[in-house]
């Protein structure tokens, strides 16, 4: 008789119980989630309360149990309410990882939580945050070198955890008495590390994710600053340090790779002869296996790149006492470079974009200069003679004058069409002002039969109360010498 197995979702595959909301820190991944019979192989459960706290109890009561259930532990004094994470045959296997010796007293699950369990349970959460504040204030008053990072309360609300961070040993003792007479609850102290702290609280990283320390992480090996120059990675405290403000744990994922790889390179301190100069090590791609020297060692110049092949052809060449004629063999070709596939994502793609407008900004305006200078230039006449500049005599209508000026008028315009020939400044003028004598003297110089009208008889004629002579005010017209008033 064959075993037929029931799939729980029915869809002819196996389920994916085992891997669970991603909600709950240091989620663990249930693969015998789908073998038939699994959590009852163990009376072992593994219950998480408040962020990364974890522990493990014995289903005595043998309850149906599964992932996700919200149930009442045994704790001192009372009971404190959490959520099931694990169970069947991989708990003993987490409690091994965990350092949880099997003659341990272990504590019972003792119900399902109920409706008056959660009630108490929201209420001593709602607690946390206001007890929290209030005993930093305490211990700032007592002068207490010390950081209270968190408060967790048991579910019953008879007990209160202090999570607190501190560089040295703390005389808390007296804390310990302050607390329990505001607060009216037990008091219990655990000092935890800058990282521990980071995962209890969480935060996603410069990576985009989730922090290691929040999600799966539980023993935390020391970072030192020799992962980052194994890796050749520069320095800096401000990309190194993450939230916690202590070296990034993930700098010692690949530190190891980086070491083996090392390992095919020559050495920094070798350098390399030929026949033209001396090169020195500059930098190397670890991965890739590429060197870069250079002819100076303070800073680059003249770099060549080449494999770390041809570095130990010339190391055994110079040990030999030979010097190739160059550093780089003609057989090696520049290996091609490998792609961003997400350059398209990039986050400075929205600059390039405004760096071109500059750019075509910055052309329109030279174009402009050059069209102002064009016209900026003087142009000689017909006669020979150089004409003033009449660019200079119109003023931009953008821009404002600094003297507070009135913008030219349409009747200047006419003027200055009517008279071409002469300057600027005077074609500009008001039609009622009086025109300088220099000005006239030209006027009489130009021949009779290529004068025209200045466009300012009008005005003379409602100014013959002044003072010149009446010859004069006509003098344009004649194109001769001016006439005598008569007596």
């Amino acid at each position: 008789m064959e075993n037929k197995f029931i799939l729980k979702n029915g869809s002819g595959s196996l389920c994916c119980e085992g891997c669970g909301k991603q909600d709950n820190k240091l989620n663990t991944y249930d693969w015998l989630a789908d073998v038939p019979g699994n959590a009852e192989t163990e009376d072992m459960v593994e219950v998480q309360f408040k962020n990364t706290r974890k522990g493990y109890y014995k289903n005595s009561n043998h309850l149906k149990l599964e992932k996700g259930d919200i149930v009442a532990v045994e704790a001192s004094p009372g009971h404190d309410i959490g959520i099931v994470t694990l169970t069947g045959r991989l708990v003993p296997l987490q409690m091994r990882k965990a350092n949880i010796k099997t003659d341990a007293e272990i504590r019972r699950v003792y119900r399902k939580a109920k409706a008056v369990d959660m009630e108490k349970y929201r209420e001593a959460k709602s607690r946390e945050h206001d007890t929290m504040i209030r005993s930093r204030q305490i211990a700032l008053q007592l002068g207490l070198q010390m950081k209270i990072g968190d408060v967790e309360y048991q579910g019953d609300g008879n007990k209160a955890i202090f999570y607190y961070i501190a560089d040295e040993r703390v005389d808390f003792r007296q804390l310990i008495k302050v607390l329990a007479e505001v607060f009216r609850v037990r008091i219990e102290m655990k000092q935890i590390g800058a990282r521990q702290e980071a995962g209890r609280i969480g935060g996603i990283g410069p990576c985009g994710r989730e922090l290691c320390c929040a999600t799966w992480m539980t023993n935390f090996v020391s970072v030192s600053t020799s992962a980052a120059r194994y890796q050749d990675i520069s320095l800096n405290p401000q990309k190194l340090a993450g939230q916690c403000a202590k070296l990034k744990c993930c700098l010692n994922y690949e530190v190891d790779a980086y070491v083996e790889c090392q390992k095919r390179l020559p050495s920094k301190e070798i350098t390399l002869e030929t026949a033209d100069s001396t090169y020195y090590y500059f930098k190397a791609d670890i991965l890739e296996g590429t060197i870069t020297y250079s002819t100076d060692k303070n800073f680059l110049a003249n770099e060549v790149t080449i494999p770390a092949r041809r570095a130990f052809e010339i190391i055994n060449m110079n040990k030999q006492g030979e010097k190739p004629a160059k550093l780089s063999d003609g057989r090696s070709s520049d290996s091609p470079k490998s792609k961003d596939l997400l350059e398209q994502e990039s986050v400075t793609r929205f600059d390039k974009s405004k760096n071109k407008k500059k750019k075509k900004k910055g052309g329109e305006n030279r174009n402009n200069n050059q069209e102002a200078k064009n016209n900026i230039e003087p142009k000689s006449s017909a006669n020979g003679d150089v004409a003033p500049p009449q660019a200079s005599a119109q003023p931009n209508k953008k821009t404002k004058n600094n003297k507070g000026e009135r913008p030219e008028r349409k009747g200047n315009e006419a003027s200055k069409q009517a008279n071409p020939k002469l300057p600027a400044t005077i074609a500009h003028q008001p039609a009622s002002k009086k025109l300088p004598m220099e000005i006239k003297a030209t006027a009489q110089n130009q021949p009779s039969g290529k004068t025209e009208n200045n466009g300012n008889r009008h005005g003379n004629n409602r100014n013959r109360n002044n003072r010149r002579p009446k010859g004069k005010e006509n003098a344009g017209e004649g194109g001769g010498t001016p006439q005598q008033p008569q007596m």
